[in-house]
């Protein structure tokens, strides 16, 4: 036997052995397990699964023991992924931390950094959200004006930040600030970590037109920071910031997945399958008979599970080292758009039992699917909006020429 088929076998034992049942099953909403220093389980297999996973370092398989991993190779990362998928097991943890921050870590923090914050990322211990986007600085993230003043061993910090996700529920946030006022902007921002109960953190929630308040307004008055919290150095830190765009979009794209789950605003369990939902909704017609409802659906299918298998390409690229880039905003754009895609064809398929709020005459999944169909409209915001996708896929993927540059000349 090979050294790929034992590695197979012996995982295969040990998930049969270590998965709960219940876990073998489509996640739903409120039992996904975001961890942190007061974490919540709704379902106690949940805590069991993660404690096992996180003991092993799969919760993060390729990452290094030194630092919690569990310092897989590429071939059997892949495979552990492969035994995953084929016993339907629920994801033991979803992180900030794992998709978006612990990667800009373990390629820019310095080794006392990677020891101090790493290994909590690991094991759920830090729910971690991210200060970008602030009030005058969306699409034009480099303007950004939240500033960091170094105070002896402390920078003070002042500022807000806006759209952060689940920053009311975060322990700590990681940061882009102003360092330098007298360069040019990408030049002048630092990449900073801090934690969310530090005196003069506040946060108010936004509600969303969907009724939700994912995202939060974050202020910052008087933070002080310990210097050791940079990340990186000073003034550099729009380096990391692309870097870890690049993984926020691979992460994003999960969204158009039809078994995706929803963190901020991708499919969820309660939605219906979308020859279901015209099946069940009739009323006076079978919708499903219509041609066109049913030519519109067998297209979003077929691209749909195109779109999974360029995924899994992907994920199984960045695990042969050659790692994110200008191809997460290829993604990220079709990922966007096929899950908008499959909000308007449920409502299609749904009709009128798509137009409720609140009230008699509407079940629960239909009024969840009213306010899915809303929040999806935010995908293309997210993250780098589609026009700030498809710049970057001109430039960086299909290396088309730069019209205002060639204008000025």
């Amino acid at each position: 036997m090979s050294s790929s088929e034992d590695f197979r076998a012996t995982t295969r034992d040990w998930l049969e052995a270590n998965c709960p049942p219940s876990i073998r099953t489509p996640m739903v909403q409120d039992e996904i397990v975001w961890g942190g220093r007061n974490p919540v389980f709704k379902n106690p297999d949940s805590k069991l699964w993660l404690a096992r996973m996180a003991e092993r370092g799969w919760t993060c398989p390729t990452w290094p023991t030194e630092y919690g991993g569990g310092g897989l190779d590429k071939e059997e990362s892949i495979i552990l992924s492969q035994e995953l998928r084929r016993i339907n097991a629920r994801p033991a943890l979803t992180s900030f931390g794992i998709s978006m921050l612990g990667p800009v870590l373990l390629e820019y923090a310095n080794h006392e950094q990677k020891m101090r914050y790493i290994p909590g990322i690991v094991r759920g211990e830090i729910r971690w959200c991210q200060g970008y986007s602030e009030p005058g600085s969306g699409s034009d993230l480099a303007s950004l004006s939240t500033r960091a003043e170094l105070q002896g061993d402390f920078y003070t910090i002042n500022g807000a930040k806006v759209w952060t996700s689940y920053a009311d529920k975060a322990d700590w946030i990681f940061c882009l600030v102003r360092t330098d006022l007298e360069v040019p902007k990408h030049s002048g921002i630092s990449f900073i970590l801090f934690d969310m109960a530090s005196e003069g953190v506040s946060t108010r929630p936004i509600q969303l037109i969907s009724g939700a308040s994912v995202f939060c307004e974050t202020f910052f008055d008087d933070v002080k920071v310990p210097a050791a919290n940079l990340v990186g150095r000073l003034n550099e830190g729009w380096s990391i910031a692309k870097r870890l765009l690049q993984h926020e979009r691979t992460m994003i794209s999960s969204f158009g997945l039809a078994s995706g789950q929803s963190d901020r605003g991708g499919t969820t369990s309660t939605v219906a399958s979308l020859e279901g939902a015209a099946m069940h909704y009739r009323g006076d017609t079978d919708r499903l008979s219509d041609p066109v409802l049913r030519d519109e659906i067998a297209q979003f299918k077929i691209d749909s599970e195109a779109f999974a298998f360029t995924s899994q390409r992907s994920v199984e690229e960045s695990k042969q080292g050659q790692g994110p880039n200008a191809t997460s905003s290829m993604l990220k754009n079709y990922g966007c758009e096929l899950n908008k895609r499959r909000y308007e064809l449920l409502l299609k398929a749904i009709g009128s039992q798509a137009l409720g709020w609140e009230g008699e005459g509407f079940a629960d999944d239909e009024l969840q699917i009213t306010r899915e169909w809303l929040r999806s409209k935010a995908n293309s915001i997210e993250g780098g909006t589609s026009e700030v996708q498809l710049n970057v896929i001109a430039k960086r993927v299909l290396g088309l020429p730069d019209m205002l540059s060639m204008t000025r000349k």
